[in-house]
């Protein structure tokens, strides 16, 4: 644990010392903030963050990526990657360290939304419950998309591609129930349990479904293991 410590305090502290990790935040608050007080006034009737949390995944398909995709493209390219496989830290340390930094921003930018719910109850009666779950899915939606950001910064030197491929996995499965039709039986529920969009729309809606949560957990742990596969072919 000292050792995945060590990794995610080095990375926190580059996040917080870099001007893209603030720009790509302060974009996706503007964005989402615009988005949250326009449906508000046009839905003046509806005390709840259901449209924000509806539009939130999209963008998170290009926030997480892009906070992710120089933790090892960039390492890669520097030889820095190569000095750190050479200290007595381990692939699965190095990877786990990383994730939890771009996680720890995700939060970050996560808590600096709260005044959207704040100034909801002070108009009315919010439903705190399926708030509380809503923020919980897009910590597990972004956690998701993280872990695929990683698993594409380790295929590559060049933070560009890096993005692009993360962003083009994770739009995929945010679309994947759509771009599909109408599927019935099996296929049906194949394409839905691809769909990150499916499970955290579960979860929005005030109910946290331990399938939902297996499923996050599921690519997290996917993308961080090749993401681990993948700097480790790098010592031999």
């Amino acid at each position: 644990m000292q050792k995945i410590y060590f990794v995610w305090k080095r990375e926190v502290s580059a996040y917080f010392s870099s001007v893209v990790a603030y720009v790509v935040a302060v974009l996706f608050l503007l964005i989402t903030g615009a988005l949250f007080w326009l449906n508000y006034f046009q839905e003046l009737n509806l005390l709840s963050l259901r449209p924000y949390f509806n539009q939130a995944p999209l963008f998170l398909a290009f926030f997480a990526p892009a906070i992710t995709m120089g933790l090892l493209a960039t390492e890669k390219r520097s030889g820095t990657l190569q000095l750190m496989m050479t200290m007595p830290v381990s692939d699965f340390q190095i990877v786990t360290g990383k994730f939890l930094a771009a996680l720890t921003l995700l939060g970050v930018v996560f808590l600096m939304t709260l005044p959207y719910p704040i100034t909801l109850s002070q108009l009315g009666d919010l439903d705190w419950g399926a708030t509380i779950a809503g923020y919980v899915g897009l910590l597990l939606l972004g956690g998701a998309y993280a872990a695929i950001g990683i698993m594409a910064s380790s295929w590559t030197q060049d933070q560009v591609v890096a993005i692009l491929i993360a962003f083009s996995i994770s739009f995929f499965l945010y679309l994947i129930d759509q771009l599909v039709g109408q599927p019935t039986g099996g296929m049906a529920y194949a394409v839905q349990y691809l769909s990150t969009n499916f499970h955290f729309q579960n979860i929005a809606r005030g109910v946290i479904d331990l399938r939902d949560v297996i499923y996050y957990l599921s690519v997290i742990t996917v993308s961080l293991v090749v993401a681990q596969a993948s700097i480790a072919s790098r010592r031999w």
